[in-house]
């Protein structure tokens, strides 16, 4: 059985699990501190970053949208759309859900690993432009939801549980209704977002 090495805190990560659970794809689900540089993650990753997904014949494959292909591959190419239009447009959506993901982990990391009197503020303030043109661009953008999910759906949710439970002051849903609509409308269709959305 793969196993899947990962944070619960990663909204990476958690893109990845929930997509391997829409699917129903039997893959082991191993927590990981990347902190600690475990051999099982430095050896399948040298980068030493999650998730990485360790195959069954022991190959491994890390940076989440790499992971969500193969994801796609061994469902028989149920995680995004064949119609090429479609398919780059779930593509795209998942682009700007990881791209605001990693705009918000740069806020969290400047804070949490720089000295204080080094945070640089206007490289911060930087980031979170970013962060709210990505979530107005959502929110005028916002993906339907239906009966088929896709790649593009995952990360974006990711990226709003990741928004909850580290920038939870920041409350993204006001002056957004798409977006909350989008955020309240796929939790009916995936009820496990609950559980599997960054903790």
């Amino acid at each position: 059985m793969p196993r899947l090495l990962y944070s619960t805190t990663s909204p990476y990560s958690a893109k990845v699990r929930m997509a391997a659970a829409w699917l129903e794809l039997p893959i082991e689900a191993v927590t990981v501190n990347t902190s600690d540089e475990p051999t099982d993650l430095i050896g399948n990753n040298p980068l030493g970053k999650i998730p990485t997904l360790v195959l069954d014949d022991g190959s491994a494959l890390f940076d989440s949208r790499v992971i969500m292909q193969e994801l796609d591959r061994m469902s028989g190419h149920k995680l995004y759309p064949r119609n090429a239009k479609k398919r780059i447009e779930a593509q795209f959506l998942e682009a700007i859900g990881d791209g605001i993901g990693d705009t918000l982990l740069a806020q969290v990391y400047e804070k949490r690993f720089r000295p204080e009197d080094k945070v640089h503020q206007p490289w911060l303030d930087a980031q979170a432009r970013k962060t709210t043109r990505g979530l107005d661009w959502l929110n005028e953008n916002a993906p339907r939801v239906t009966t088929k999910l896709t790649g593009g759906h995952f990360a974006v949710a990711a990226m709003l549980g990741y928004l909850d439970l580290r920038f939870g002051d920041l409350n993204w849903r006001r002056g957004r209704p798409k977006l909350k609509r989008f955020e309240t409308r796929f939790a009916e269709a995936f009820p496990d977002y609950a559980t599997l959305k960054p903790q």
